[in-house]
């Protein structure tokens, strides 16, 4: 073979061994990445949420809330949708999600609609971004343009969401912090915790404050008439799966009243009262801009949302696309393996080829 058919047959061996390589992509996410490949996604999301929600008008806010869990753990991938298996440990186990998220069998539901128009095409990541944005608009909220293109993550990581995940007994402080590990800042934290202004709680989640709070008495930042009326739910010895609304006024409406019950001690959460009752914070002001100003509130609601969805996103080649949001892919290990395989077969024959040079 003479050397100039030797050495264009190693380019060749070369071309095809690094363009089969999973090189990782910075792709960024865009409204219409489905435009051409799954222009209907978005009309399937909304027609599956709205039949849902009329008979269960809670669902809007626990689909917001899926997507906020799963993006503070490791990013906007749908680990949160991943069921325990022999290699994977669930991370509806953690404690800030056991027996509190809802709204599962929902996602499926619209994977399976959204399967049968555009087979192996949307992640369950991009399903749980629209989902989030589309239970806003039917409570009453802002649209904005949900940028797509996420994949779905190949793992879990219940450790991550112990830790990462705010939860219903935060100080200012920590909240602050959890908000910090994410990038988002005290304005995201204020806004994105107006999401409290429609969905409900259970009492578990705020029956110190009634009635053990400090040295036996109740939170002193609650509104005492609020207190009475809670206390009708949440009897001290009763059971701490009742439920009742996070905003008293317009429970299943998302507008700026969270702020204004904030305000007047009515915070359902310590976590929500904490924004406005702690001394000199800097969130006193954005409440008081919030509750004055829903305009103000929207716009801020949408910036954060749209930051907080692009946290850790997975794009390109990383992860997958899954068949089943509760489940990796069967062949995606086997895959991985006969990949790297592959890879490494062709390298010695490379390697081989340019030692006859």
């Amino acid at each position: 073979m003479s050397s100039l058919r030797l050495t264009v047959t190693i380019l060749c061996c070369i071309v095809v061994v690094f363009g089969g390589l999973p090189f990782s992509s910075d792709a960024k996410l865009d409204p219409s990445f489905y435009k051409y490949t799954c222009p209907t996604v978005q009309s399937t999301v909304l027609e599956v949420i709205t039949n849902v929600s009329k008979k269960d008008p809670r669902i809007l806010a626990s689909l917001i809330r899926l997507h906020f869990h799963d993006c503070f753990v490791q990013g906007c991938d749908a680990s949160i949708l991943l069921n325990d298996t022999t290699t994977i440990v669930s991370e509806q186990g953690a404690a800030p999600n056991n027996n509190s998220i809802r709204g599962l069998d929902v996602v499926n539901q619209i994977k399976t609609a959204v399967e049968k128009n555009c087979s192996g095409i949307v992640s369950c990541a991009d399903i749980l971004a629209l989902a989030a944005e589309i239970s806003v608009v039917l409570a009453g909220g802002p649209n904005w343009k949900v940028p797509l293109g996420r994949r779905d993550s190949l793992t879990a990581n219940r450790t991550l969401a112990n830790q990462n995940i705010p939860v219903f007994n935060f100080t200012l402080t920590q909240l602050k912090s959890a908000f910090a590990v994410q990038g988002l800042n005290t304005t995201d934290l204020v806004a994105l915790s107006g999401a409290h202004t429609f969905g409900s709680a259970h009492c578990s989640s705020f029956v110190n404050r009634l009635y053990n709070f400090s040295k036996g008495k109740p939170d002193p930042t609650l509104n005492t008439t609020y207190l009475e009326a809670l206390r009708k739910i949440c009897p001290q010895s009763g059971n701490g799966t009742n439920i009742t609304n996070l905003d008293p006024t317009t429970p299943n409406k998302f507008d700026k009243n969270y702020f204004s019950n904030l305000k007047v001690h009515k915070g359902l959460l310590q976590s929500d009262q904490e924004l406005f009752s702690t001394s000199g914070a800097d969130t006193i002001s954005i409440v008081n801009k919030f509750s004055n100003n829903q305009n103000a509130f929207f716009d801020s609601f949408k910036a954060s949302m749209l930051k907080m969805g692009n946290i850790g996103v997975l794009t390109g080649t990383k992860g997958e696309i899954r068949k089943q949001c509760n489940f990796v892919n069967k062949k995606s290990a086997e895959l991985d393996r006969v990949s790297v395989a592959s890879v490494e077969s062709s390298l010695e024959i490379v390697m081989t080829a340019l030692e006859m040079l």
